[in-house]
C-alpha cells in the first residue's frame, strides 16, 4: 500500500513539472488524462534509458558527467512522453472522445437510441415491412391489392412509431410523384385519423396545465376527440359565455420520444455529411437542424399562439376574403393546451367533391391559397411552413381556414426584398436579375463563377418557367441542384420556403388538379411586387434612401477637394497593403512558423548526425565522448521540433488537410 501511495505521489509531483514543459515544447494544450498517461510513460522509461546510456550502477564518472547524463536521461524520457502525446493526437484527436463527466450521460443516451432503433425495427417487422427493408421486394411493383396492403401497413407502422414518423408520413402524402398514388392516399389519413390517446391521459394534461379540471373551466367539454393529429388532439368545448371553441391538447409523453428521434435524425445527418458527397453538398446537417427546431416549436403551443396572432395580422390574411385564421383565447391557453375559435368545415384533402357540390371555383380557391402563401413569404415575412392539406379546412361559407400554425418560417426584410426581386425577374424572364437576387438569398461563397451561374439560372427558367410548362417537384429538385453545384449555402429559413412551396403544390393539386403555379406566380408578381414601382412607393423609397445617403453627401465635396488638391500638388498616392485580411496574415504566419520549425529541426538533426559520427573528442565516460553527448542532445532537440510540426499538422481542420 505504501509503495502504491509513493508511486502516486511521485506521479503527481512529476505532473506538476511535465505538464507545463510538454505544453510549452509542443505549443498546444492537452487534456489532463492524456498528460497523466504521458507522464507515466516518461517515468516508466526513465530507468531503462539511464541504464542504456550509463550502464549498471555504480557510476564511475565525475559529478559533472553525472549531471550531464541525468539531464540527457531526463530529456530522452520526456521525449518519449512527447512522442506518446503526438501519436495519441494522431490516433485519437482531442475532442473525439467524450469527457469523463459526459461519458455516463452519453452511454445512457446511446442505450436509449439503440432501444429506439430496435423498437422501430420491431414495428416495421410486425406490420410486414421486413421484405422492403431487406430489398427483397420493391414498392410500386405489386398489383392493386398488394399496393393497398403496403399502404395500410406503412400507415399503421408510421402511426405506431410516433409523432416524428407521422410527420414524415404527412410530407410523403403530398408527394405522389415519388410514391404510388394509393400509398399517398392512405398516408393522407395520418393527418387527421391517427389513433387517439385515451381521455384520462388528456384530462390529466388539461388539469396540470390549466390548474383546474376542464369541467370547472369550460361550460361543456366533449371527451371524444374531433380529430387526432400527430402532435395533438382536438376537442370541441364551450366557454362559460356560450362561445363554441376547439381545444387543442398535446398528446401525452411525446416530448421525450421526439427529442430522442430528433437526436437520431441529427446523428444520421452528421454521418451523411461526413461520409457522402451528396450529403455535404445538400447541407443535410443544416436541414436536420432546421427540421429539429421546427419540431420543437410545434411542441410549444405558446409559440403557435404567437404565430396565430402574427399571421392573422399580416396583409396576406387580413386583406383576403378567402382565408381566415381562428381567433385565439389566450386566457385558456398554455404550453400544451390551445383554445381557439371553432371553424366548421372539412379537410381540404377531402374537399374536392364538396367544392363541386357547392359550385365553388377550385381554380379561384387555388389562387387564393397560393397568393396567401406567396404574400406571407414575400411581403409579411411570416409564412406557414407546413401547408399540407390536413392544415386547411374548407369552411361552410366557402372560405379556407388555416390551422396548425405551430411551424412557421420567418424572413428578414433583406431576404424578402431579394425574393420580391427574384419573382419580378422571373416575371420579366431576366436571368441576370434573377441570379443577382438569388445570390442575395443564399450564402455566397468566396469564389464563384457568376457567368456559369447565370447560364444555369437561364436554362432553369427556360425549362421550368416558360408559358404552358407544368410546375412540379422536378423544378425544386433542379433549383437545389443549381444551388449545390455552385456551392451556394441555403439558409434554413430559405430552405423552409422551398419546402413550403413544394408542399403547397401538392395541397393545391388536391382541390384543383393541373393548377398552373407558374402563371399564378407571374400574376402575383405583377399584382403585388410591382406595387413597389408605383409613384407613391417610389417616392417613399427615395425619401428613405436619401435620408440614409445625406450624411455621406455632405462629406463628399470636402473629400473631392482634398483629392483634387493632392493630385494637383503631385502628392496623390495609392496605398495597398498586402495580406490586409487578418485571416490571410494568420494563415501565412502559421505556415511560416511551421517552415521555420522544420528547418531548425532538420539543421539540429544534421548537426547531431555529424557529431555522433565524429571520432575522438574529450571523454565524458568510458563509453561516450563530449561530441556524442552534444549530438544526443541535438538529436532530442530535432525530435522535439519535428514532433511540434507534426502535432500542428494533426490539429489542422479537415478542410485544410
Amino acid at each position: 500500500m505504501d509503495v502504491v501511495l509513493g508511486g502516486l505521489f511521485s506521479l503527481g509531483v512529476f505532473l506538476v513539472i511535465f505538464v507545463p514543459s510538454a505544453q510549452r515544447l509542443l505549443g498546444v494544450r492537452f487534456g489532463l488524462m492524456r498528460m497523466a498517461l504521458a507522464a507515466a510513460v516518461t517515468l516508466s522509461l526513465f530507468s531503462p534509458i539511464a541504464n542504456a546510456l550509463v550502464g549498471r550502477a555504480p557510476f564511475t564518472g565525475s559529478n559533472g558527467a553525472a549531471i550531464a547524463f541525468l539531464v540527457l536521461t531526463t530529456l530522452c524520457a520526456m521525449l518519449a512522453g512527447l512522442v506518446f502525446l503526438v501519436l495519441s493526437e494522431a490516433l485519437v484527436p482531442t475532442g473525439s472522445l467524450p469527457r469523463a463527466r459526459d461519458l455516463r450521460r452519453d452511454l445512457s443516451g446511446r442505450i436509449a437510441r439503440t432501444r429506439r432503433y430496435l423498437q422501430i425495427l420491431r414495428i416495421a417487422l410486425e406490420h410486414g415491412l421486413g421484405p422492403y427493408l431487406r430489398g427483397r421486394r420493391r414498392p410500386g411493383r405489386e398489383n392493386a391489392a398488394g399496393q393497398a396492403e403496403l399502404a395500410r401497413s406503412l400507415r399503421l407502422a408510421l402511426d405506431e412509431a410516433g409523432v416524428t414518423f407521422v410527420k414524415l408520413g404527412q410530407v410523403l402524402s403530398t408527394r405522389s410523384d415519388i410514391i404510388p398514388s394509393s400509398v399517398a392516399t392512405e398516408l393522407s389519413r395520418l393527418q387527421d385519423q391517427v389513433s387517439p390517446a385515451p381521455w384520462p391521459q388528456i384530462e390529466q394534461v388539461l388539469t396540470e396545465d390549466l390548474g383546474i379540471p376542464p369541467a370547472q373551466l369550460y361550460a361543456a367539454f366533449d371527451p371524444e376527440p374531433l380529430a387526432a393529429a400527430s402532435v395533438a388532439q382536438v376537442y370541441t368545448a364551450r366557454l362559460t359565455d356560450g362561445t363554441d371553441v376547439v381545444v387543442k391538447v398535446q398528446r401525452p409523453a411525446i416530448a421525450a420520444m421526439v427529442d430522442r428521434d430528433l437526436d437520431i435524425v441529427r446523428r444520421l445527418a452528421r454521418l451523411l455529411d461526413r461520409n457522402t458527397d451528396w450529403g455535404r453538398s445538400m447541407g443535410v446537417r443544416a436541414l436536420a437542424d432546421g427540421f429539429a427546431d421546427a419540431m420543437r416549436e410545434e411542441l410549444d403551443f405558446t409559440v403557435e399562439a404567437g404565430n396565430m396572432t402574427t399571421v392573422a395580422a399580416g396583409r396576406s390574411v387580413a386583406d383576403s376574403n378567402d382565408l381566415v385564421v381562428p381567433r385565439l383565447y389566450a386566457e385558456h391557453s398554455t404550453r400544451r393546451v390551445l383554445t381557439m375559435q371553432r371553424l366548421d368545415g372539412i379537410g381540404l384533402g377531402n374537399a374536392q367533391q364538396a367544392i363541386a357540390d357547392r359550385g365553388l371555383d377550385p381554380v379561384r380557391l387555388g389562387h387564393a391559397l397560393f397568393n396567401c402563401l406567396l404574400g406571407q413569404v414575400a411581403i409579411d415575412g411570416v409564412f406557414h411552413a407546413d401547408p399540407h392539406p390536413g392544415n386547411f379546412l374548407l369552411l361552410t361559407d366557402g372560405r379556407i381556414g388555416m390551422l396548425d400554425l405551430g411551424s412557421v418560417g420567418r424572413l428578414d426584410p433583406a431576404t424578402r426584398d431579394a425574393l420580391q426581386r427574384f419573382l419580378l425577374a422571373v416575371d420579366h424572364g431576366d436571368p441576370i436579375a434573377a441570379t443577382d437576387a438569388l445570390l442575395e438569398i443564399v450564402h455566397r461563397p468566396d469564389v464563384i463563377d457568376e457567368r456559369a451561374l447565370e447560364r444555369s439560372v437561364g436554362q432553369f427558367m427556360t425549362k421550368h418557367l416558360a408559358a404552358g410548362v407544368t410546375l412540379g417537384p422536378a423544378m425544386f429538385n433542379d433549383l437545389f441542384r443549381i444551388i449545390t453545384s455552385h456551392e451556394l449555402g441555403v439558409p434554413p429559413e430559405v430552405a423552409a420556403v422551398f419546402r413550403a412551396l413544394a408542399t403547397i403544390e401538392g395541397t393545391i393539386s388536391r382541390i384543383s388538379p393541373g393548377f398552373d403555379l407558374v402563371a399564378a406566380s407571374r400574376q402575383f408578381a405583377g399584382a403585388h411586387v410591382t406595387d413597389r414601382l408605383a409613384p407613391e412607393a417610389l417616392r417613399r423609397t427615395a425619401t428613405e434612401e436619401l435620408a440614409t445617403l445625406l450624411p455621406m453627401l455632405r462629406r463628399l465635396p470636402r473629400r473631392i477637394d482634398r483629392i483634387a488638391a493632392a493630385a494637383e500638388g503631385g502628392r496623390l498616392g495609392l496605398n495597398v497593403r498586402l495580406l490586409a485580411d487578418e485571416r490571410d496574415r494568420r494563415h501565412f504566419t502559421g505556415l511560416l512558423h511551421q517552415v521555420l520549425l522544420a528547418v531548425l529541426g532538420a539543421t539540429a538533426g544534421i548537426m547531431a548526425v555529424l557529431l555522433l559520427g565524429t571520432p575522438g573528442g574529450p571523454r565524458v565516460t568510458d563509453s561516450m565522448s563530449l561530441y556524442q553527448l552534444i549530438g544526443y542532445n541535438l538529436l532530442v532537440i530535432c525530435a522535439v521540433l519535428v514532433l511540434r510540426v507534426l502535432v500542428l499538422i494533426f490539429r489542422l481542420p479537415r478542410h485544410l488537410t
